[in-house]
């Protein structure tokens, strides 16, 4: 059955529910092992979109998972990040009997609710990458986010107290951080997949420089680029920050600055003439960028290239 509106989940009991599991031992947060799920062709090729936060890592080769724009194998180690209301599909093959194996982590907002962690985690900026990779680990990375997961399973699976919350929430933030540093190390390590997104993207802004017309249109916008590349906004900044130490935003101006100084030394054209040309209302703000840029106004470049020649 292929559904066009998502299968949507409102609270983590009904999750447990809904997969054929036992009520869960807390009704804010559940740490469910994929083995005990029950699979089903009802749901084959269903997209999904839950109410609360989710962390998995799943491992089943029967599994295939639409995150994004990107389908991925469950055959190697992957964590998802899923903020409420993203909306993922799974698709599962005709082998229902295929061993499943991993775990996903359900955190109902309310759990988390007048915490540091409710103001602190929009911060992780992967939980916006629903158009973006997954987060690959590697066999001791793994073994790091297991331990911590265990730790919360048992701290809820405990008595719980005035303590349980805060020790839990402590552990959620200890995932997160290290999971911020392990993708710091993927932008590292994927160099190649990295440096293909680099190179994709000054071709969207070669190309669009190149057709002209920027009175009209403007600059492009960071979630124009982003979305030519199949990522979400934060993500790039993010990859670009790693790899050159700049946003989306300073690539944009950089281009922008490339085609103002070609301008200057190649016309006759005055500054608000080119400054109009490149998208600007006022020359006052072009020159403002781009002395920002080169430590020289619009005149002061054009002379100081007149001089070199």
């Amino acid at each position: 059955m292929i559904d066009k509106k998502p299968y949507r989940i409102r609270t983590i009991s009904e999750f447990h529910e809904v997969r054929g599991l036992p009520k869960p031992e807390h009704p804010l947060i559940s740490v469910v092992d994929y083995s005990s799920i029950k699979h089903s062709s009802e749901f084959n090729v269903t997209s999904w979109t839950l109410d609360f936060y989710s962390i998995s890592l799943k491992r089943n080769s029967a599994v295939k998972m639409k995150y994004g724009q990107q389908e991925y194998d469950f055959d190697e180690g992957i964590l998802f990040f899923m903020a409420p209301g993203q909306v993922f599909r799974i698709e599962v093959n005709a082998d229902l009997r295929a061993e499943h194996s991993g775990w996903i982590l359900l955190i109902h907002p309310d759990f988390i609710w007048n915490t540091s962690l409710a103001k602190n985690i929009r911060k992780y900026e992967y939980f916006d990458y629903s158009v973006n990779e997954a987060l690959f680990l590697s066999e001791k990375e793994e073994s790091t986010i297991n331990n911590i997961i265990q730790n919360i399973r048992q701290e809820y699976h405990s008595n719980i107290d005035k303590f349980s919350q805060g020790i839990i929430i402590s552990h959620i933030e200890t995932l997160l951080n290290y999971a911020e540093r392990f993708y710091d190390r993927q932008f590292i390590t994927r160099k190649i997949s990295n440096h293909q997104v680099l190179d994709r993207l000054e071709e969207i802004l070669g190309e669009y420089f190149e057709e002209g017309d920027l009175r009209q249109k403007g600059l492009p916008s960071v979630q124009y680029v982003a979305d030519l590349l199949n990522v979400s906004p934060n993500y790039l900044s993010g990859l670009l920050k790693v790899l050159t130490g700049q946003t989306t935003q300073q690539h944009i101006h950089d281009k922008l600055i490339e085609r103002a100084k070609e301008k200057l030394s190649t016309t006759d054209l005055p500054v608000t003439a080119i400054a109009y040309e490149l998208g600007f209302e006022h020359s006052q703000s072009f020159s403002k960028l781009f002395k920002s840029k080169t430590n020289l106004s619009p005149q002061e470049f054009r002379r100081s290239f007149m001089r070199e020649f």
